[in-house]
């Protein structure tokens, strides 16, 4: 067949029609249709990760904990025996926060305690050894030794391989927020302090120690969110000595900065432990969330005399998210209280934090009298009442 020139034309318009509708019969088959869409959805199973925060309280060192930790042969420090038992419960933690509430200065500037704290950074090996990972230094012996000594703490912290946050040591780090990921989870962690004992922060440079500001922490809180924080957590230390309950003022901050987004608030100061709550956050759209303030954590090692300055609590909360949305929530609070034990080792006075229910549980304690044991025993029974003493629960409307 001759194909002439206006032929082979009509021929060729043919072929480009055909394989134009080829290509749209293509792309609609392979395109879900919304109905598919839906089925594909529902086939997607739903699955969780968690992780857990533990928190404790100060790491008040006074001379005595210093002392006890000193090994002449070596000339050196070890103060791995504070935290020998509750190493099982730390360690498993994904967040392990603490409160280091001395500087770790450097020998130069002196070892002292109460009222101008400084001790070895053999401090932060313990921790570490233990399983804390960040370190909160926003309290009111941030500058017990200084500028210079709030600096070289940071430094004797960080060079260790532990996070942490509360001071800083310029302004751009200072407007840095501290994440912290575990299994899929981003945490971010703030720390703030009412004050610094009257010693003023130098002029120009209040970079240097976060203080409480309720309008920069809700900032902060906001910034964090923007960074990619799926749970904030935000260390205050506030509050008032020795009492047991929080005051008024501890009580309206914790609510505000729950309202503007803070999931978990760990409190210090006091040196007692004040109790926690859970609240029920119902947003503008009448959905819950769970969030939890623990008002003070009391105190984890130190020897401060008086009724209950001996005791703690490990707070646990763990943190669950929810595939495939990717919601985060908390799943649980627990508070575990702990005690100082002091005894006398090689002549001389040494520490050690006791879990008191897994200590309890134990059939033997070779280091515990019968005696010993049954202090330990009404310290649990009470405490477990007083951490729960203002009511678990609390439901507050973000308006």
């Amino acid at each position: 067949m001759k194909f002439t020139p206006l032929l082979l034309i009509f021929f060729l318009l043919v072929l480009i029609s055909s394989c134009n509708q080829n290509q749209r019969t293509t792309a609609e088959i392979i395109k879900p249709t919304s109905s598919e869409s839906s089925a594909e959805l529902k086939q997607v199973k739903s699955y969780t990760k968690e992780a857990k925060l533990v928190a404790v309280g100060d790491l008040l060192m006074h001379m005595s904990l210093t002392r006890s930790g000193y090994i002449p042969q070596q000339k050196t420090y070890n103060f791995d025996g504070f935290f020998t038992e509750v190493k099982p419960i730390i360690s498993q933690a994904d967040w392990a926060i603490a409160n280091v509430e001395t500087t770790l200065a450097g020998a130069e500037m002196g070892y002292s305690g109460y009222p101008l704290f400084n001790a070895p950074a053999q401090l932060v090996d313990a921790a570490k050894k233990a399983g804390f990972n960040v370190l909160t230094t926003a309290n009111n012996h941030s500058l017990d030794k200084g500028e210079k000594g709030l600096i070289n703490t940071i430094n004797n912290i960080r060079s260790r391989g532990v996070a942490s946050t509360g001071t800083a040591r310029t302004a751009k780090e200072a407007a840095q927020i501290l994440m912290v990921k575990k299994n899929d989870i981003n945490m971010a962690i703030l720390a703030y302090t009412y004050g610094t004992n009257g010693i003023p922060i130098p002029k120009g440079k209040g970079y240097l120690v976060s203080l409480i500001d309720e309008g920069k922490i809700i900032s902060d809180i906001a910034r964090a969110r923007k960074q990619g924080a799926e749970i904030v957590t935000v260390a205050l230390h506030f509050g008032n000595e020795y009492q047991r309950q929080p005051d008024a003022k501890q009580k309206q901050l914790v609510q505000n900065l729950i309202k503007a987004g803070a999931d978990i608030i760990l409190g210090n100061h006091p040196h007692v432990v004040q109790p926690y709550q859970i609240f029920r956050v119902k947003d503008k759209d009448g959905k819950l969330k769970t969030r939890t303030a623990i008002y003070s954590l009391g105190n984890f090692i130190a020897n401060q005399n008086g009724k209950y300055r001996n005791l703690g609590v490990i707070f646990s909360v763990k943190v669950r998210k929810i595939y495939p949305q990717k919601t985060v929530e908390i799943a649980q609070v627990e508070a575990l209280p702990t005690a100082i034990d002091k005894y006398t080792l090689n002549n001389k006075l040494n520490f050690r934090v006791l879990p008191l229910s897994a200590t309890l549980s134990r059939k033997e304690v070779p280091f515990l009298s019968p005696q010993e044991r049954l202090v330990l025993k009404d310290q649990l029974f009470e405490m477990k009442s007083h951490v729960k003493s203002m009511g678990e629960y609390k439901t507050i409307t973000v308006k």
